[in-house]
């Protein structure tokens, strides 16, 4: 493993901070005072002060505090369904690809139809499903945690097949290496091999995917709720403060443009992290 180059390292750091300025947000609010939530009509568009770094919004709601409460929920949506599409889609190709037959070519005609999906419009349509209507307790399927987590599970459904389709093409390219075929020699079985000697060789690409898919999420997340399918007001999202912001562009551009350059820097650091950590996993293929 090379070192991660140098601009990668930058992105690391800018992420970091990121992560962790949106995880101190909390204490953020208990200092100036404001939780980002409680109106406060008399200060309403003030300018960015000592106690409102970046001024205050329509509702007289600390922008600061209400951009940093977004950060958590947009990097949590983006990290967990990023996650959850790899949990999903590594098994899945790594059978395929291992066992071939008639395993690949069910699991991949699947991969395949969902990858012929457009899939902006067949996120909206699942985002729009209505979970109450679904016969879950109204008190859960308007609950804040509900929403992220729904929107979690909608993105990893429909984004395992990318994950899947990377892990088939390395494992097809593994289970004629020379180790697998020494192992299947001594009798081990197809889980074994899978488990032991070929998964942990796929951590480099999977890992490299993971990241590049986090940017893409984040995306996805913001253009939900932009839409007001994704994370519901009160919780702010980077999407649903630039929906409020939309009809105020001209009187108040700061409530557009910080959002904007959260999703910008986020997604842009996400995915030159993504190029860094192929370059130093995985040198020769990053080279071609």
């Amino acid at each position: 493993m090379r070192r991660l180059p140098p601009l990668a390292v930058v992105a690391l750091a800018v992420l970091g901070v990121l992560a962790l300025a949106s995880a101190a947000a909390p204490w953020l609010a208990a200092a100036i005072g404001s939780n980002g939530v409680d109106v406060n009509l008399l200060d309403r568009f003030a300018a960015p002060s000592a106690a409102h770094p970046l001024g205050t919004d329509e509702l007289g709601r600390d922008v600061l505090v209400r951009l940093l409460e977004a950060g958590r929920a947009s990097l949590f949506v983006g990290l967990a369904a990023a996650l959850a599409s790899t949990l999903i889609g590594t098994p899945i190709g790594l059978a395929a690809g291992y066992l071939g037959g008639r395993v690949d070519a069910l699991l991949m005609r699947l991969t395949d139809g969902l990858l012929a999906l457009p899939l902006l419009p067949l996120l909206i349509v699942l985002a729009a499903i209505d979970p109450a209507k679904l016969g879950l307790p109204n008190g859960l399927a308007t609950s804040n945690a509900f929403g992220l987590v729904k929107i979690v599970g909608i993105v990893a459904l429909v984004g395992w097949a990318t994950v899947a389709r990377l892990v088939r093409a390395y494992a097809l390219h593994l289970r004629e290496a020379t180790f697998v075929l020494a192992a299947r020699a001594q009798g081990a079985g197809p889980m074994r091999i899978m488990r032991v000697h070929i998964l942990p060789n796929l951590a480099s690409p999977i890992i490299v995917a993971t990241t590049l898919a986090s940017g893409n999420v984040v995306l996805l997340e913001s253009v939900l709720s932009f839409l007001g399918l994704g994370v519901q007001p009160p919780t702010p999202s980077w999407g649903n403060l630039l929906s409020n912001a939309q009809e105020l562009v001209w009187s108040a551009p700061g409530l557009a443009i910080w959002p904007g350059l959260a999703i910008f820097i986020t997604v842009i650091a996400l995915n030159v992290l993504g190029d860094g950590l192929r370059e130093a996993l995985d040198p020769r293929r990053a080279n071609r």
